[in-house]
């Protein structure tokens, strides 16, 4: 399991409808609207490094109010919850 934080600048009167929609998107596990850099921030979670481009540059991206992304991919979770687990259910 593959897991990117992308941070989202969007047009400031979309914000709600810009979560929404990056909501929406297969591979899209949370987002939430943040103070600071970015507007959203959107947690996404996939097998595959190709399936990054497809939920990013193909998804997140193209939503009409989506200014720019920056992604962060993570390497290692530390967590007291199994997240790879909690992920897996229902994927096979």
């Amino acid at each position: 399991m593959l897991t990117a934080i992308v941070l989202i600048d969007t047009e400031p009167d979309r914000i709600p409808e810009v979560a929404h929609e990056v909501t929406d998107l297969k591979g899209v596990s949370e987002v939430y609207s943040v103070t600071g850099k970015a507007d959203l921030v959107a947690m996404v979670r996939v097998r595959e490094h190709d399936d990054l481009a497809t939920v990013i540059a193909d998804g997140i991206s193209k939503v009409p109010g989506v200014l720019r992304t920056e992604t962060l991919i993570a390497f290692r979770t530390y967590s007291s919850v199994d997240l790879e687990q909690a992920f897996s259910l229902g994927l096979d």
